[in-house]
């Protein structure tokens, strides 16, 4: 059974940076796909990155020159890096891996931005 530990989140000022990791445990295989949705209160769940094994990411628009999402040297680790932080950023931030025709979910960090 695949599970998803975030770590990372937590209050921090407007312009402020926190980094947020993910470790996956479970499974002997290498996840081609990791990435990072968040939930805001009131709103659905959204894309904010995602990085392959091969080291192709996407991001969402919001975050495009904000965020870094990157592979960690141990099997199965994602991080992600949050720079110029806005309050619109508060969310809960979930780790997710596709992996045997399942999708993956962490239970989530919270990250607050005050302004």
């Amino acid at each position: 059974q695949v599970q998803l530990v975030e770590s990372g989140g937590g209050l921090v000022q407007a312009g402020g940076s926190l980094r947020l990791s993910c470790a996956a445990s479970g499974t002997i295989f290498r996840f081609g796909t990791m990435g990072w949705y968040r939930q805001a209160p009131g709103k659905q769940r959204e894309l904010v990155a995602t990085t392959t094994s091969g080291g192709s990411t996407n991001y969402a628009d919001s975050v495009k020159g904000r965020f870094t999402i990157s592979r960690g040297n141990a099997k199965n680790t994602v991080y992600l890096q949050m720079n110029s932080l806005k309050p619109e950023d508060t969310a809960v931030y979930y780790c997710n891996v596709p992996f045997g025709g399942m999708e993956y979910w962490g239970k989530g960090t919270l990250v607050t931005v005050s302004s």
